[in-house]
């Protein structure tokens, strides 16, 4: 018996069948039966689903007679299933990698629940995507049934818990793809789906309202597509009258159980505000319909109406007519208006007194010991310019360091006795004003102007290998959301641009075509991985719980500029975390531009909480992520260039470069000149971290070149040299003449673009 029956219904989605099928066969997970129901499909379906069928034994193909819809074809199937758990894919719809393997594994960490709750994202018929806006329902869920009833909200020793014990449960998306069913909880139930739109609803209720064990997964384990043609419930219809026929169904299995009774005020709230969402959809109901749509609401809200039970302000709507409720939305609509053009006034008049109180500002006196310091976007005290800040206290008292930080929280979060503004803050104009010297690793907004006397010390964000600023200008898709003339015209406010190698000041000289001096510092943030002692990282492997004497292999991809949104799932990182073996951890770091989207959800935070892996994303300084691990595996991020100064082994991940380097631009061949081995596909890397072969004398060899090429002015007194010679005027000896590389060894097609 297989441990999954995925139930797929398929209607008129020949175009985007064969998806579906590929990335739900393609799973690591192999114990489960599809079965698949041609709902008298007038196009290829059908078709396609015998050809799968031919080629997996694992599909099995049921073609109705006739159409039926898709919850009686979801019915069709139920029968033929055989497995412990019942899973309904919609066609359209796609896995994301290792979705079943994360769901069998929290069925079985659960002791096999009624339901299990998975997490999805939305992604567009335009290449976004974006995670299911209540998708911390499910981690405080997760965190919070997982030690019993220690939290007070109920739950059972295994991780579940009854939708009594965490209501908010509901508040979920109510539809039937985000969930698995155990099929013995659904057959002595009799669960089915009625015809109709909206058939989602007379199941979920009461499947979730009856279910003794609810257990939740935080993980997005399904992408949902949203189609821009074609979905149903888009379509414009008096089918979706059909609304009220379900509600009444989802009320009529609750007076069959007088258990459920205390549900009846959250049925009937629920009820009201989704049929007022249909009614305020402009592509849902017939505009000569709308008026008795409103009216059966109305008086299904008046007669499902729980004695003595208060109705909330939202839906008191619904006991007066529709001219008030069109009088409502009207004056609704009103106010927004309103709102936005005195915001626009406000914005304008405030405009207009800043400038003046800046002109007052601007003729006050240049303080020559004010440093103003911001790091990626002012996020805190980072990379260079914390690099920089740290030695200046250290050396130079004297000065006076103020962080830009960009919010409250933020704030809260900068070592103690850190002096900070925020962000566009009065205080922040008044030290920007006088300030003698901004350091900073990413471009000060455009509002920030340069006084004559100021110094702008740019450190920026590591050595180039993906093109950058200007050199976007023929890369379209790359430079997409990118104002390159407004990010020059803000690089022409910088005096020194740090560089640490001979490469990186050729290409910041061509990308940025602006009137700074390169200095040749090296980049402060790498002064602690230079020369670092084997036994540096011992405190940060302990503080993330790595056990003692382990390989710590650390993984760090960087984003795609092919792909909207920038995340693509490379490896499978469960898999790559068991393939180490025993005495590895294996450690991952997102890019920061992934670190808040989707591609936590897609398995890497779930994998951390299993104690799979180590998600080290949010860790405030790579540096100390660098010094715990023993050997890098990245694709083509920046992060391998500092790390080569730690001497240890690098591996290139390369397995789509043709396409990153063509939609991106790169100023040279990664895999021809790499610091390390180069895999080619999941199947190399794998075979070469089993082997051992990533430390070989083929990567000593390969590192050492790398070393010399691109960190020939780290040295590790980066940090003492931007404070001594460009913050105080004196003079400090130059990097060894040793590390710089000769003019020959720059790169040759740096000359051209």
């Amino acid at each position: 018996m297989p441990r999954f029956s995925v139930i797929v219904p398929c209607f008129k989605v020949q175009g985007f069948l064969r998806e579906c099928l590929d990335s739900l066969l393609s799973q690591s997970y192999a114990d489960f039966e599809v079965i698949a129901v041609d709902d008298r499909s007038p196009d290829g379906c059908g078709a396609i689903l015998d050809e799968y069928a031919a080629r997996d034994e694992r599909v099995r193909v049921l073609h109705l007679p006739e159409n039926v819809g898709l919850g009686r074809a979801r019915n069709a199937g139920l029968p033929h299933a055989g497995g412990d758990y019942l899973f309904f894919l919609d066609s359209d719809d796609t896995l994301t990698p290792g979705a079943l393997r994360a769901m069998a594994d929290r069925l079985a960490g659960s002791a096999d629940p009624d339901v299990l709750v998975f997490d999805y994202a939305r992604t567009y018929w335009w290449g976004g995507t974006r995670r299911n806006a209540l998708a911390h329902i499910l981690a405080e869920a997760e965190a919070g049934s997982g030690a019993g009833n220690g939290n007070g909200n109920g739950g059972g020793t295994d991780g579940t818990f009854t939708a009594a014990e965490r209501p908010e449960i509901l508040d979920l998306l109510m539809v039937v793809w985000n969930k698995v069913y155990r099929r013995d909880f659904v057959e002595s139930n009799g669960f089915a789906f009625p015809p109709g739109y909206y058939e989602d609803t007379p199941w979920t209720f009461p499947v979730m309202l009856s279910a003794e064990r609810i257990a939740v997964l935080d993980r997005i384990c399904l992408n949902y597509r949203q189609r821009r043609q074609g979905n149903i419930l888009s379509t414009t219809s008096r089918k979706h009258f059909d609304i009220h026929d379900q509600y009444e169904r989802v009320f009529a299995f609750v007076d069959s159980r007088p258990e459920l009774a205390g549900w009846r005020p959250y049925l009937h709230r629920k009820m009201g505000e989704h049929c007022l969402d249909i009614l305020a959809k402009p592509d849902r109901l017939p505009p000569s319909d709308k008026k008795e749509f409103f009216r059966r609401t109305a008086e299904m809200f008046r007669s499902r109406r729980p004695d003595g039970e208060p109705v909330p302000a939202e839906l008191r709507v619904l006991e007066h007519g529709y001219a008030a409720y069109r009088a409502r939305r009207q004056a609704e609509r009103a106010r927004r208006e309103l709102a936005r053009r005195r915001t626009l006034v406000r914005r304008a008049a405030g405009a207009r007194a800043q400038r003046a109180v800046d002109g007052v500002r601007a003729r006050r006196p240049i303080d020559p010991q004010l440093v103003v310091y911001s790091a990626f976007s002012h996020r805190g005290v980072l990379g260079d310019p914390g690099a920089v800040y740290r030695k200046a206290l250290e050396i130079a008292p004297q000065l006076r360091g103020v962080w830009v930080v960009r919010d409250e929280e933020t704030a809260a979060g900068l070592p103690e006795g850190v002096e900070h503004v925020l962000l566009d803050s009065p205080a922040y104009r008044r030290v920007t004003a006088r300030a003698g010297f901004f350091v900073n690793n990413v471009n000060w907004p455009g509002a920030l102007a340069k006084r004559p006397g100021s110094v702008h010390i740019h450190t920026h964000q590591g050595t180039p290998l993906k093109y950058m600023a200007a050199d976007l200008l023929n890369r379209p898709g790359a430079r997409y959301g990118v104002d390159v003339p407004q990010m020059l015209r803000r690089a022409d406010r910088w005096d020194h641009s740090l560089v640490a190698n001979r490469h990186s000041e050729l290409v910041w000289e061509r990308a940025y075509p602006c009137h700074f001096a390169s200095a040749r510092t090296g980049s402060p943030r790498n002064d602690v991985l230079v020369g670092a002692d084997p036994g540096a990282g011992a405190a940060v492997r302990a503080r993330l719980g790595i056990p003692a004497g382990h390989t710590v292999v650390l993984y760090a991809p960087t984003r795609r500029e092919y792909v909207r949104g920038g995340h693509v799932d490379r490896i499978d990182l469960a898999r790559f975390a068991a393939g180490l073996g025993e005495g590895h951890t294996l450690v991952v770091r997102l890019h920061p531009s992934l670190a808040t989207g989707h591609a936590r959800g897609m398995g890497l935070a779930d994998l951390h909480r299993r104690g799979v892996l180590v998600d080290a994303t949010d860790e405030p300084h790579v540096e100390d992520v660098m010094l715990a691990s023993d050997v890098l595996v990245t694709d083509y991020s920046a992060l391998m260039f500092d790390y080569a100064n730690l001497d240890r082994p690098i591996v290139v991940h390369a397995d789509d470069w043709e396409a990153y380097t063509a939609s991106r631009g790169t100023y040279f061949d990664i895999t021809a000149e790499a610091p390390g081995h180069v895999s080619r596909s999941f199947g190399e890397l794998a075979r070469l971290l089993a082997s051992g072969s990533w430390r070989d004398e083929d990567s000593t060899r390969l590192r050492a070149a790398f070393r010399a090429r691109f960190c020939a002015y780290d040295d590790g007194h980066a940090a003492e040299r931007v404070v001594r010679r460009l913050l105080l005027g004196e003079e400090f000896p130059d990097v060894a003449a040793a590390k710089v590389p000769a003019p020959g060894a720059a790169h040759e097609e740096l000359a051209s673009t």
